[in-house]
């Protein structure tokens, strides 16, 4: 595939989702930057550590907004892909939205596999993080991460590989004439 013209993707789903998996795979296919700006570069920048942001974050919300509003100024610049839980509903400017689910089984069992530990641990952990995320992001921005019938594409990945959903990825491009065989 190659690109005819600029294009930016937005990319998201909950952890375990494959979100980055896929995120990096498609901006390889595609030859663009992949963005996916965390707390841990920005504890970098800060010479901070990321438990220090992390915490300093539970009490600020200038970590979270800082992060969400500098991706977003990085995928304005270039073509890119945008891969981040909020990158569908903050990047104004996609081309093209697409949102990965899963259910709560699929992903607790690829953090499992992806990080070892105990399996009922990692659901009722994942299960808190869900939670705590969409009460930030409705606190923050209003928007409940929940409600994603806008996207362009929406993908259960437990159905296909991570190379099968970049394939469905590029065939919508290349119908909306961003990308060429």
């Amino acid at each position: 595939m190659r690109r005819i013209k600029d294009v930016r993707v937005a990319i998201s789903g909950k952890s375990g989702c494959g979100n980055t998996t896929v995120s990096t795979l498609l901006a390889e296919r595609l030859g663009v930057t992949l963005i996916n700006y965390t707390f841990r570069q920005l504890a970098a920048e800060k010479g901070l550590t990321l438990a220090q942001v992390i915490e300093n974050a539970k009490t600020d919300d200038s970590y979270d907004i800082y992060v969400d509003k500098h991706q977003v100024e990085l995928a304005q610049k270039e073509s890119c892909v945008l891969g981040s839980r909020l990158a569908i509903w903050m990047l104004k400017e996609a081309d093209l939205r697409v949102y990965l689910y899963a259910s709560d089984e699929t992903r607790a069992n690829r953090i499992l596999n992806r990080e070892g530990g105990d399996i009922n641990e990692i659901k009722r952990f994942t299960a808190m993080r869900d939670s705590e995320d969409s009460r930030r992001y409705q606190k923050l921005y209003n928007i409940d991460n929940n409600a994603y019938d806008f996207c362009d594409l929406i993908i259960d990945t437990a159905r296909f590989t991570p190379e099968q959903i970049v394939a469905q990825i590029l065939t919508e491009l290349k119908n909306r004439g961003f990308v060429a065989e």
